[in-house]
């Protein structure tokens, strides 16, 4: 009896980073040399909930060289296939009459969730599709133990932190400018984190380091501030601040209510893709700075598109084709439903239901560790205000105060310090 031929179906979903094509190439690598077939499915999901049969028959002799590139040989889609039942089920009858047996996702938390119930509905209508998820995001937040990154992050922070550079070179050459670069990492700060330290950033802020669930936006202004001060007393008038967009959802949504130009939703929410954040920092810092006589430009940057499909470092080459063999060997063992992590230069799988937040059913998401040797030598790196200057006469001086007034308006940014105080 001639058995079922195994067949992997490759899905790319959510946006690009770097590594993708490598993960690709590690599957079809394995997957032949074990005679399986692997077809690479256009387009994410969005295709296949369509009823279309839009792939490409995938072999190693046409991708022999596609772990070197950026992108996607597949293009991706952010379609989610999980809103509507009908959606699901389109998906898995394409997929079964392709005569595909097992898939591989590669992506974020969305399209692992999306993974896992296309696997439980092809369960539903009695057919089996083994899945296995490949942890993809240049944000660096999925739930992995940690120090180990999600493949695409090194890439991202490698390429970020020579852009940085960058800026931090044109600052000290026009001076009287500061660049503010707002960096992608929409839950936690993680890439911004890593281009500020390796860059040398003078001042870096991640929605971390505030465990406040809301912060008024004058916090934020007065760190910026502070750096800019510190700055300009020591003779460099000039400098780069990284800031990680999560930062945005932090602020007080009154805050920007109260600046007349952001764009709600109809619950009356604020759409913080509206919200160009690095302006409204810009023009905030503007008016305290004028107000201590220092003359500065202001030019806000965000960085993150431009790292997405830029060309994966050998680093990200190498991790993402074991991740892809690691996917393969998974699937081969005849089990399912887990995403594949490399720890100790051993595969480990991480099933799906012990990496999602009990409270929201997500996927967890991993912040940055603000007690970590990183954060700390991060920390330590920065110019910004710290506990010590509260009594520094000097700069009071320089914010045009006495020492008493300018100790009580900016001590509220060390809430341990006043602890301290009142327990005293």
């Amino acid at each position: 009896m001639i058995g079922i031929k195994n067949v992997i179906a490759v899905v790319c979903g959510g946006g690009p980073a770097p590594g993708i094509n490598s993960v690709i190439s590690g599957v079809v690598n394995e997957a032949t040399r074990q005679g399986w077939d692997v077809l690479g499915m256009y387009d994410g999901f969005s295709r296949l909930a369509r009823g279309e049969k839009n792939y490409v028959r995938l072999e190693p002799k046409n991708i022999s060289r596609i772990h070197l590139t950026g992108g996607c040989i597949l293009k991706m889609s952010r379609f989610n296939p999980t809103k509507k039942e009908s959606d699901l089920r389109t998906v898995v009858e394409t997929l079964t009459e392709l005569g595909v047996t097992h898939l591989v996702t590669i992506g974020g938390d969305d399209t692992a969730y999306s993974s896992a119930a296309v696997s439980d509905y092809a369960r539903k209508m009695g057919r089996t599709i083994n899945v296995v998820h490949v942890p993809k995001t240049i944000d660096n937040d999925l739930p992995l133990p940690e120090g180990i990154p999600t493949f695409g992050f090194e890439t991202a922070r490698a390429f970020g932190t020579q852009e940085v550079e960058n800026l931090m070179e044109d600052a000290r050459t026009t001076n009287n400018r500061w660049y503010f670069t707002i960096a992608m990492g929409r839950t936690a700060g993680h890439l911004a984190l890593g281009m500020g330290r390796s860059a040398g950033a003078a001042l870096t802020i991640i929605p971390e380091e505030f465990p406040e669930d809301k912060i008024p936006l004058q916090q934020v202004v007065d760190i910026i501030t502070g750096a800019i001060v510190k700055r300009y007393l020591t003779g460099k008038n000039y400098g780069v601040a990284v800031i990680a967009e999560g930062v945005i959802e932090k602020i007080a949504p009154e805050d920007f209510k109260k600046l007349g130009t952001v764009v709600t939703d109809e619950h009356g929410h604020i759409r913080y893709s509206e919200l160009d954040f690095g302006e409204i920092l810009k023009q905030a810092v503007l008016a305290e700075v004028k107000k201590l006589g220092i003359k500065v430009s202001i030019i806000d940057k965000e960085i993150g598109y431009e790292l997405r499909c830029t060309a994966p470092i050998a680093y990200d080459i190498d991790y993402a084709r074991q991740l892809g063999y690691s996917a393969v060997q998974f699937l081969m063992s005849g089990d399912s439903g887990a995403l594949i992590s490399i720890q100790d230069n051993k595969a480990v799988p991480m099933r799906f239901e012990d990496i999602k937040d009990p409270a929201t059913g997500k996927t967890m998401v991993r912040k940055v560790n603000i007690n970590s040797v990183h954060y700390q030598i991060a920390r330590g790196l920065m110019m910004r205000l710290e506990k010590g200057d509260l009594d520094d006469p000097g700069l009071a001086n320089a914010y045009r105060m006495e020492p008493a007034e300018f100790k009580e308006r900016y001590s509220y940014l060390f809430p341990e310090e006043q602890e301290v105080t009142a327990e005293a």
